[in-house]
């Protein structure tokens, strides 16, 4: 029989390297959407286009909100998640008009 705290040291290892992995996963992505929204940055900064796009930004934040709720994430840390994304992307396009 297997003692239950081994058990339960074994699945937390478990929980643990999946958490890491996943961690990763969210890095490299975040990393591959800015060099994007960066190529987004330069081209608006190239045609004098606003670097905010308020109604983009409602749409996404909308489309996020119900990702959220199929996904059983709290749909307000994903709004929240999401407007700190816009926020740094508006920063970056602003710099790239400088």
């Amino acid at each position: 029989m297997t003692n239950p705290v081994t058990q339960a040291a074994t699945l937390l290892k478990e929980h643990r390297e999946s958490i890491d992995r996943l961690d990763a996963i969210l890095v490299y992505t975040l990393g591959e959407r800015f060099k994007h929204t960066q190529a987004v940055g330069k081209l608006k900064a190239e045609h004098d286009l606003p670097p905010s796009d308020p109604s983009r930004e409602a749409a996404q934040i909308a489309r996020l909100e119900d990702l959220a709720k199929e996904a059983d994430l709290d749909p307000d840390f994903a709004k929240a998640f999401l407007n700190f994304i816009i926020q740094e992307v508006i920063r970056h396009h602003k710099k790239h008009q400088k």
